[in-house]
């Protein structure tokens, strides 16, 4: 399941749908990105995708983790407009037989998601607006998994 969404999620609510009834899985692995301001410098992160084309590169990334983690499943809620600080930004979800497979994947979802995916970021603050680019950790982050 990939959603893009323009209104907060509930994290935890989204939790609990992916782990229900899952009576063969051994781990249910997430990881939750919060928006915040950077030393209080941002009033607002906005993210923009180009909706379909957003949705379908990041299922192909998420068929290709599941394929190669061996995951029974994955889901990604990734926000795009304007988000505050502290609210959520990202949900990536997976289910695996084994905890290991669980997080593996899940770690290369979000790698992917902070530098690969087609979704752009721009931080407000005081002093006007500036694009985000991944930083030089996130793109070595995602050569990990090369």
């Amino acid at each position: 399941m990939i959603r893009l969404v323009s209104e907060s999620f509930d994290p935890g609510a989204e939790l609990n749908r992916f782990s229900r009834g899952r009576t063969v899985t051994g781990a249910v692995v997430s990881f939750l990105g919060l928006a915040r301001g950077e030393s209080g410098q941002a009033v607002a992160l906005e993210l923009e995708a180009y909706p379909g084309f957003t949705e379908s590169e990041i299922a192909a990334f998420v068929d290709a983790a599941i394929d190669r983690f061996g995951l029974q499943d994955a889901a990604v809620i990734h926000r795009v407009g304007p988000i505050p600080p502290g609210e959520p930004i990202v949900l990536v979800l997976t289910a695996a037989p084994h905890r290991r497979e669980a997080f593996e994947g899940c770690d290369c979802l979000m790698d992917y998601l902070k530098s690969r995916a087609p979704l752009w970021k721009k931080e407000h603050g005081a002093d006007g607006s500036r694009w985000v680019e991944p930083t030089a950790r996130d793109l070595s982050d995602i050569e990990r998994w090369a």
